[in-house]
């Protein structure tokens, strides 16, 4: 558990290293936001990152405002904490090992326009039970922008199509998102008509299921992306988060507030959603970059 980790890792700076309070906050606070990031956007343990994944949090931070003095502490942060796992055997090897501030690069999410999620949402064809249930899981996913891990993780008790909604529980609590009318028909296809020849078990709890009939994986899930991402042509990498980027964006773009995304993404703080605002700015900037006759 990173908490664990990053209580030993406490423990060796204070009892081992005699380090400064000043310097045990400031590391302690660098490597939990870390831990703390990898669990929002990537799902991971801090003990299983990966030099990709600090330096995209790096750029991340370069997006969120964040100072180079800020940057090149967490570095430190990070390289001493790994340092550490890596003397008590917890890792293989230390990921930010040369790693350098110089590297960091503003980084935004991957978003699709919406024609390209029009595309994208159009390729799962309602002509047999896997076109049926593919069509409802990629709408109930750019409606809500819910994580693939709350959408393999529903149940049939979590939909309200009557009221137009459904109940994800996420990592620390439970939330209520709407559902536009084409995921609620899609949905309610799936479910009245579809889903009952494909689970295996009348006790089988899951809103979507694989072809034989268990709950869907995230690695099923992934290989359902990729393949209506190239049937689609789309040169953009999609995952299953690209959906819930383009989602944030889309409902930004339309007049839709930060608090009221914040509390549909399930996100523990703002910060988090903050990046969206970024995003929103970058675009504009490209527009006007490549719209305006003076530019």
């Amino acid at each position: 558990m990173a908490s664990d980790s990053i209580a030993e890792y406490r423990a060796y700076l204070t009892g081992e290293r005699h380090a400064s309070p000043n310097t045990v906050s400031s590391y302690l606070r660098d490597v939990t936001q870390f831990a703390e990031y990898l669990a929002e956007h990537e799902n991971c343990e801090v003990q299983l990152a990966t030099s990709q994944m600090i330096q995209e949090y790096m750029g991340w931070m370069q997006g969120q405002g964040k100072s180079a003095a800020s940057i090149t502490r967490f570095l430190a942060s990070v390289k001493s904490f790994y340092q550490f796992l890596l003397s008590t055997g917890a890792v293989a090897d230390n990921p930010a090992k040369g790693i350098t501030a110089q590297r960091v690069e503003r980084k935004y999410p991957e978003i699709l326009t919406s024609k390209e999620v029009e595309l994208f949402l159009e390729q799962p064809q309602c002509v047999d039970a896997k076109g049926y249930r593919d069509h409802a899981m990629l709408e109930l996913l750019y409606a809500t922008g819910i994580r693939v891990s709350e959408l393999i993780s529903l149940d049939m008790e979590d939909l309200n199509l009557a009221a137009g909604f459904i109940r994800c529980r996420g990592r620390d609590r439970e939330r209520i998102i709407p559902l536009y009318h084409a995921a609620v028909t899609a949905i309610r296809d799936y479910t009245k008509d579809i889903r009952p020849q494909l689970i295996a078990d009348s006790e089988e709890t899951a809103l979507f299921v694989n072809m034989n009939g268990e709950r869907m994986s995230r690695q099923g899930f992934w290989k359902i992306i990729k393949h209506y991402q190239e049937k689609a042509g789309i040169e953009k990498d999609i995952t299953p988060h690209t959906l819930r980027h383009s989602f944030a964006v889309h409902l930004l773009e339309n007049g839709a507030d930060l608090r009221s995304i914040q509390e549909m993404l399930g996100h523990a703080d703002i910060s988090s959603t903050q990046i969206y605002t970024h995003v929103v700015k970058h675009q504009l900037k490209d527009v006007y970059q490549k719209a305006h006759p003076r530019a």
